[in-house]
């Protein structure tokens, strides 16, 4: 495997943030102050959120702006990782991404469950018992995101090269929709401009996403732009990606120009649509509609992700789930599965494992014999203690298949969610450049988690969607926890996969959201936003709920995650301008912008 580390140059240390209490990692981050050197060097002096692109600039202005932006470069380079669970400039990790999904959104979206209590830098007693030391994982990704991008996109000298200053003021703004998504406000405006110490004024998420849409405008209409460049500055340019953009594929698969860029832009820009459709239906609609005519994801090869096969890193779940034991299949995830025969459970070469030893039902006696059938673990369950299973017997709950998962893709979008988000709209009655059943069909089958070039497990896949998808209802299904430790359970999934143009909206729409949840599994950012906007995929409910913040019962799912902050300086930020942000106050229970408590339809 091979390993890369960015020379970060530390100039300001986070804890003049106010925030490194969020972080909970072993080191600490350091961020780069704009170096105001050299300001004739840039051809235009703006901010960070506008973009000039109909600049003149001779190639000596071009190569001198390079060379003043080498060191932001390569620390905006290793911000990308960040993305999917990179920390401080490093390949994605494990410890990272455990904080960053593990502990928190993936029980949330009910992918997985922790089978243990006892970890190193604190414990999970249930899953929605969050612990401090938890809470903040996803937000510290985002700050090193932040750190590592936002001293480029304020300093003078990427106004000269706008495409770049564009492309990394998406990416910035695709995590902080993630993250916004996660506790409902922070401090946009000011992260964005670098502001470097307290206080700090949050932004809600209704700003935070029409600031995004504005942006994303702002971005396309710069690169398409870039087609009219001399060819020159198409090839320097062209060569300047390829060195420092790791999330596209464009590299790898010899794409050139900004098309793959464009329709990243205008994807997010659906998906935030989506998001908000509750909110603001009127405006979703047409933020939607723009989007896909401006051109969204339709192919594979357009599709974002950290491609370890190419970057030389595993997938870190193969490290969380199956070595250090720290993640288990959901009971929610197996039923689903189970009552559609999904190929991830059924077929030649299934996604999840059987149980790996014998299981004993400490009620009956009974013995489940190992390699029997998949066996997932309901969410919010107290889980036993220890990373072994002579001693935890939780632990011999269904994994996944390590080979399957050893190069599978850390996606950003995939062309799949993209056509669930355009088939939802069209059942909505939008323009979506085609018909719900066509997106929703293409979106199952081009929804598989294996990277695209495991032939075997991919046509292993292919070869069975004919009879999935012509399922009309699910098979009857009880979930039976062969520990004994809950009471059996029946299947809440009802649905089948076949569409119907008879259906309802409404079944329509859970349909989709389904088939989204399996596609899109394991991002459950994504995932966790639309079981909470629309209610599916139809979920058991969690466990010991009401041991959170106690503002949750049995039946109820987080809403949001509360602020991770707890220094004295971000507690008093929360207080002055957090809460009002958010709208609320700061319980597991409280609705963010979008989420609206109303009918789908």
């Amino acid at each position: 495997m091979r390993h890369h580390k960015i020379f970060i140059s530390a100039i300001v240390g986070l804890a003049t943030l106010g925030l490194s209490s969020c972080l909970n990692f072993d080191d600490p981050i350091d961020t780069l102050t704009i170096n105001q050197e050299a300001l004739e060097d840039s051809v235009y002096h703006g901010n960070p959120a506008q973009i000039n692109y109909n600049i003149d600039i001779t190639e000596a202005q071009f190569d001198k702006a390079l060379e003043s932006l080498q060191t932001y470069l390569k620390q905006a380079k290793g911000g990308q990782y960040s993305m999917r669970g990179g920390k401080n400039g490093d390949y994605p990790g494990e410890h990272a991404y455990q904080r960053q999904y593990s502990l928190g959104p993936d029980n949330y979206a009910q992918y997985t469950t922790v089978p243990h209590y006892d970890f190193m830098y604190g414990t999970l007693q249930s899953s929605y018992d969050v612990s401090a030391e938890f809470n903040g994982g996803p937000n510290g990704l985002y700050l090193m995101v932040k750190n590592a991008m936002v001293p480029l996109l304020n300093h003078p000298a990427i106004d000269s090269i706008p495409e770049m200053k564009a492309i990394y003021l998406l990416m910035f703004d695709f995590s902080t929709q993630e993250i916004a998504d996660v506790h409902g406000a922070l401090p946009y405006d000011e992260f964005l401009a670098n502001k470097q110490h307290a206080p700090f004024t949050y932004n809600g998420v209704e700003h935070i996403y029409k600031s995004i849409v504005a942006h994303i405008d702002l971005i396309t209409d710069c690169l398409r732009h870039f087609e009219t460049r001399p060819d020159w500055y198409k090839a320097k340019l062209q060569a300047l990606m390829d060195e420092n953009l790791e999330i596209s594929k464009d590299k790898y698969l010899g794409n050139k120009g900004m098309d793959s860029w464009i329709r990243f832009a205008n994807s997010l820009k659906l998906r935030i649509a989506m998001h908000c459709v509750k909110a603001e239906p009127e405006l979703a609609r047409k933020w939607a509609e723009e989007a896909v005519a401006g051109g969204v994801i339709e192919s594979a090869d357009k599709e974002f992700a950290l491609m370890g096969m190419h970057l030389g890193f595993t997938h870190p779940l193969n490290m969380i789930w199956i070595t250090w034991n720290d993640a288990r299949m959901s009971a929610s995830f197996e039923s689903l599965l189970m009552s559609l025969n999904h190929p991830y459970v059924k077929g030649d070469m299934p996604l999840f494992n059987n149980n790996s030893s014998a299981m004993v039902n400490t009620k009956t006696g009974d013995i489940l014999e190992p390699d029997t059938r998949i066996v997932g673990l309901r969410e919010g369950i107290h889980p036993g203690m220890g990373q072994s299973v002579a001693t935890n017997p939780m632990l011999a709950c269904s994994v996944f298949e390590k080979d399957d998962m050893f190069d599978a893709p850390l996606y950003l979008m995939k062309m799949s969610e993209v056509d669930f988000l355009r088939a939802e709209g069209a059942v909505r009655g939008w323009n979506m450049g085609g018909t719900a059943q066509f997106f929703y069909e293409r979106g199952i089958r081009e929804g598989y988690i294996y990277e695209r070039s495991y032939m075997e497990a991919v046509d292993n896949y292919t070869k069975m969607m004919t009879d999935y998808m012509a399922q009309t209802s699910a098979t009857p299904y009880t979930y039976h926890d062969p520990l004994g430790n809950v009471n059996d359970e029946p299947s809440v999934t009802k649905i089948g996969v076949k569409w119907d143009e008879g259906d309802s909206p409404e079944t329509k729409l859970e349909k989709i959201i389904t088939q989204k949840y399996i596609a899109n599994f394991p991002n459950s950012f994504e995932s966790w936003v639309d079981l909470r906007r629309t209610g599916y995929p139809r979920l058991f409910p969690v466990l010991n709920a009401d041991e959170g913040d106690g503002t949750l019962k049995y039946g109820d799912i987080i809403r949001r995650a509360p602020f991770p902050d707890t220094d004295d300086a971000s507690v008093a930020d929360i207080i002055a301008t957090g809460l009002d942000a958010l709208g609320g106050e700061d319980w597991q229970s409280t609705r963010i912008w979008w989420d609206k408590d109303v009918p789908n339809f």
